[in-house]
């Protein structure tokens, strides 16, 4: 009984604690700060208070009971967004692959996948990989945790959108930190996706066929619409109009109140999204795009924005005697690719930055510095990774600028953002705080976030292994509790044990902050899923445990071993 009240007494606590939390205000001075929407200021402060920015200029001065954070001339950017991935969207399973986002073509272990998916139950008359009312924020998981390596990087917002299938589901568009699905969402649905894939064994089979189950699809959107319509305007006489999902989803789209975004890199991919969109009369929205710029023109025309992908085609093969040379297309599509995103500046098209898929989280940066060395302006560059995006994203009102009263998503850098040692040492998502340790650097030239070595998200060479005494700050009942750390590379497992009992760690591993996991709690017949995350400096621990009712404080000592 005393175990229930104390936990009960814990979430309670933790409620208000996290309402106070909301109302912490920051203060980053001696910055220098890209405000995106106007001039950069060379030395000035940001203030954040309640989520929000709350002034910005080179005289404003730190509030009273601002948390003052030293840029030491380091810069202040708009936190990044990231047009097109799968964060917070489950990993298809083993062996059914997945087509990515941002790209155009191939797809057939995505649409293998949907077609696996197809006793799912349903009332459409489409095949699973062509419903487009799959809507991504059913599925997103939340937790601070799964986000980590992308907002060490400098990332606060992402579209996130589904793995497989020709309609790959209706995305999101989310900040990367929150306890809940609600509390990340910033828009909801943002666009229907379509990639060129196909669905092997059933309808459609082949690259043609996609396109004619397409124009079927919104064929039949269009004349249900009008039937539903007709019937309710004066049903008498008329015959009932049936009810599809499938084909409902697909009224915003064709009202032209909710976007369509094509996955196509190749030209005439894009050239036959181009063509959907025209006939259909879509809010059409071009993704991948590598070659968008041969259709420049067309672009501009259609007033059709471009999603670039900066995971830039490279040689997969190693060079060898014995390899296949390849093909002179090839060669030109890998050596054009780095000058689109400047050439469709210069054309006067609209176009974000997108990591399409790309694994490291550093090529983002890479491949936006080499289309700057491409004939893309450094302000261009920066633009298509801030506000230019939040644009396209309707949520620039909002987002994607340093100004007053826009949420507070900002990441400091240090060192050059296009070059191989930079480092985001503080990025605020909605206002909360996420400070990384800079990582210790091997040899002359480093290896940081942006190099070729491990970043952020990587483990620190000590072990953090051990046990910890800590207390969590739940304010007015301090809560004692141990921690038991195993760590194996960058994998963290144990325990943490408190009056709440013994909590199996999952989801464990070590970065150059020190440490995450997840964990659950049981109280009173029910479970409450925390993610804890700490800093270890010498023998000294720190951190934050978040749960849905809010998040709070932790400090504390390593124990030693017999061995020290």
């Amino acid at each position: 009984m005393r175990s229930k009240l104390l936990a009960l007494s814990f979430a309670a606590i933790c409620t208000l604690f996290s309402v106070a939390a909301s109302g912490q205000s920051y203060a980053i001075t001696n910055a220098r700060i890209v405000t995106v929407s106007g001039a950069t200021i060379e030395k000035g402060t940001v203030v954040v208070r309640n989520g929000l920015i709350a002034a910005v200029g080179a005289n404003v001065t730190a509030p009273p009971d601002a948390t003052v954070l030293n840029a030491g001339g380091a810069t202040v950017y708009p936190g990044f967004i990231d047009t097109a991935t799968n964060l917070g969207v489950p990993a298809a399973a083993a062996g059914t692959g997945g087509g990515g986002p941002g790209g155009g073509g191939g797809g057939q272990a995505a649409a293998a996948a949907a077609a696996a998916a197809a006793q799912n139950t349903s009332n459409s008359n489409y095949p699973a990989g062509l419903r487009p009312e799959v809507t991504v924020s059913e599925i997103i998981r939340a937790g601070d945790a799964q986000f980590e390596s992308n907002r060490n990087a400098g990332f606060t917002t992402a579209v996130t959108m589904g793995r497989t299938g020709i309609f790959p589901g209706q995305s999101a568009v989310i900040d990367l930190a929150g306890d809940s699905v609600s509390a990340m969402i910033l828009k909801d649905p943002f666009a229907h996706h379509i990639s060129f894939a196909t669905i092997p064994g059933t309808y459609p089979g082949s690259l043609l066929g996609t396109f004619s189950a397409l124009r079927q699809i919104f064929n039949d959107a269009k004349r249900l619409q009008d039937m539903q319509k007709a019937y309710a305007a004066d049903p008498r006489g008329m015959p009932r109009p049936g009810s599809d999902r499938s084909l409902e989803a697909l009224f915003p789209a064709i009202n032209r109140q909710m976007p369509v975004v094509f996955n196509a890199n190749r030209a005439l991919e894009i050239n036959r999204a181009l063509d959907l969109i025209k006939e259909y009369n879509l809010v059409g929205v071009i993704a991948g795009g590598q070659e968008a710029w041969k259709l420049s023109e067309r672009l501009k025309a259609q007033n059709v924005p471009v999603l670039v992908s900066l995971n830039f085609p490279r040689r997969t093969a190693a060079a060898s005697p014995d390899a296949d040379p390849e093909s002179l297309d090839i060669l030109r599509f890998r050596a054009e690719t780095p000058k689109g995103p400047g050439r469709l500046a210069q054309a006067g098209v609209k176009f974000a930055f997108s990591s399409g898929g790309a694994t490291s989280m550093a090529d983002f940066f890479t491949n936006a510095g080499k289309a700057v060395e491409n004939g893309l302006s450094r302000d261009a560059a920066i633009r298509a990774m801030t506000l230019g995006a939040a644009e396209i994203l309707g949520l620039s009102d909002r987002i994607g600028s340093i100004e007053t009263g826009k949420i507070a998503n900002l990441v400091v850098i240090k060192g050059d953002l296009f070059g191989r040692d930079k480092f985001a040492s503080h990025v605020f998502v909605d206002g909360k705080l996420f400070e990384q340790r800079e990582p210790t650097r091997a040899g002359p030239g480093g290896r940081g976030p942006g190099g070729a070595g491990p970043g952020p998200g990587a483990a620190t060479a000590s072990n953090l292994g051990g046990t910890y005494s800590i207390t969590i700050d739940v304010p007015g009942q301090p809560l004692p509790a141990t921690l038991n750390l195993q760590q194996q590379g960058t994998a963290m497992t144990g325990t943490m044990v408190s009056q709440l009992g013994t909590s199996p760690i999952t989801n464990g591993r070590a970065t150059a902050n020190g440490f995450s996991f997840t964990t659950t709690v049981q109280f009173g017949g029910a479970s409450i899923d925390i993610t804890v995350q700490g800093t270890v400096n010498g023998s000294s621990i720190s951190g934050t445990v978040d749960s849905p009712q809010g998040n709070v404080s932790f400090s504390g000592t390593r124990n030693p071993s017999f061995s020290e």
